[in-house]
């Protein structure tokens, strides 16, 4: 009662305003970050800030306190940043609570967990104070990709029976309902992680048909189809924009693009007549922490992880693609350490909540490279250069090799895609071509299933009959 006393008379304060300076640590700028995983809202200030947060449940909504500082003109910002489909934030109230305190009020639109925190000075940025907001219901990914397919099967099958019998087609299409992804669809039921595979150094293809048929009865799911999931990883996003070219154009940006583009091709084709799926590790303009990436592409089960960047150096003179896989030893070249060393630090631009408790989790998943994994990634990284030389230059002939932590999934084929150089002015315009970003999409299209051609995956869930 006492907190909600707190918060009511904070609202009154709140309507309020107040048009000083700050006092203490100077406000620099104030950005929102919307997302279905997570919103973030981000303060930049000259100095640390020191915050308090409460959390009212019923209606939701975060209270968060700054300490020794006034209200100022970008404080007030952030009521206008927040925009309508934020799938998380309904709005912000900021004002100044006590002569110094500003108090931001954060109106939620369902649960959240929330995460505040501080980020030291790194690269362009100087102090941040951090709000993560987090759904409480989270969506599963891989029940959503699923389901898409089932409902695609569905469709085809009332467009076959249209074709043969309008009584058929009525009857298909009156079925089209989706079901739950675990019961009754034609789509295989993923099973569980084969633990066994990591200690054995196994990949995906290794132990992918491993459910018995009994596995299949219980599961309620008789023939399937294989469902092909490819992991696409646009790199960078929200706090962290990676390289940014002579003209202004943003790494995170093009990426994100070009991830788009792929998606559409592989959500159009099949492996040996079985439907592919794209999952993208940020479907938006949001920070996703590297070990996140990783641990995203494994709960989908993915069959590849691809992750995509643009390259950057001091110099324009650098141009031409490169692929790089994971090393356990030291890195191929010169070249490949300093590009790893370059892209393990995107944690620390974008923002990680080192205190969270998943972050030593995720640590700890980055430690379980196997040499299985490895070698096909190889594998991968040789068929998408033999594609990517026949629309654009190569910088290197060969897969280069390095300690990429965003690399690190145990038991998925993961490489990492440069696409151009985009500090290269040259290349930096071709990146923002649509006409050859098509090209390289239908280039690493060509890629991954040439990969597939040599390795094709096994049926995740056998057969009944």
């Amino acid at each position: 009662m006492k907190r909600r006393t707190l918060l009511q008379a904070g609202s009154v304060v709140l309507s309020l305003g107040a048009t000083a300076f700050a006092r203490g640590a100077g406000i620099m700028t104030v950005r929102v970050w919307p997302a279905p995983e997570y919103s973030r809202v981000t303060i930049e200030s000259d100095a640390a800030l020191s915050a308090k947060q409460t959390f009212v449940p019923n209606p939701p909504r975060l209270a968060v306190d700054i300490q020794g500082i006034t209200l100022n003109p970008a404080l007030k910002e952030l009521v206008a940043k927040v925009k309508a489909d934020d799938p998380n934030i309904a709005g912000i109230r900021v004002g100044q609570f006590t002569p110094d305190i500003v108090r931001l009020v954060v109106d939620l639109k369902h649960p959240i967990r929330p995460q505040v925190f501080s980020l030291a000075p790194v690269a362009a940025y100087q102090h941040r104070l951090v709000l993560d907001l987090y759904p409480v219901a989270e969506v599963d990914p891989l029940e959503a990709l699923i389901t898409d397919r089932a409902v695609e099967s569905k469709a085809a099958q009332a467009a076959k029976a249209a074709a043969q019998d309008p009584l058929e087609a009525l009857i298909a299409q009156h079925s089209q309902r989706p079901a739950p992804a675990a019961s009754g669809t034609t789509v295989a039921a993923l099973p569980p992680k084969n633990t066994d595979a990591i200690k054995t150094g196994a990949t995906r293809a290794d132990t992918a048909g491993a459910s018995s048929p009994k596995d299949a009865a219980s599961t309620g799911v008789g023939a399937t189809d294989r469902l092909i999931i490819i992991a696409l990883d646009p790199g960078h996003g929200g706090e962290d924009p990676g390289a940014i070219g002579p003209a202004g154009t943003k790494e995170k940006d093009v990426v994100l693009k070009l991830a788009h583009l792929l998606r559409e091709r592989i959500n159009n084709a099949t492996v040996n007549g079985n439907a592919m799926r794209a999952y993208l590790t940020r479907d938006a303009d949001f920070f996703v922490p590297l070990g996140t990436r990783v641990q995203k592409a494994r709960r989908v089960q993915a069959d590849l992880f691809v992750s995509l960047h643009a390259d950057a150096f001091f110099t324009p003179d650098p141009q031409g693609a490169s692929v790089f896989a994971l090393s356990q030893g030291g890195a191929s070249s010169s070249a490949a350490r300093w590009m790893a060393a370059k892209e393990n630090k995107a944690d620390l631009i974008g923002g990680l909540n080192v205190k969270a408790k998943d972050a030593t989790v995720q640590r700890a998943l980055l430690d379980m490279s196997t040499t299985a994994q490895i070698n096909d990634s190889l594998k991968l990284g040789s068929n998408l250069l033999g594609e990517i030389k026949r629309v654009g230059k190569l910088h290197k002939p060969r897969v280069e090799q390095a300690s990429f932590a965003v690399l690190k999934a145990p038991d998925i084929p993961s490489v990492l895609v440069e696409a151009a150089f985009i500090s290269n002015p040259t290349e930096e315009t071709k990146l923002n071509s649509e006409d050859y970003q098509n090209q390289l999409a239908d280039a690493l299209m060509r890629g991954i299933e040439a990969y597939f051609a040599k390795n094709p995956p096994l049926a995740r869930v056998r057969t009944t009959s």
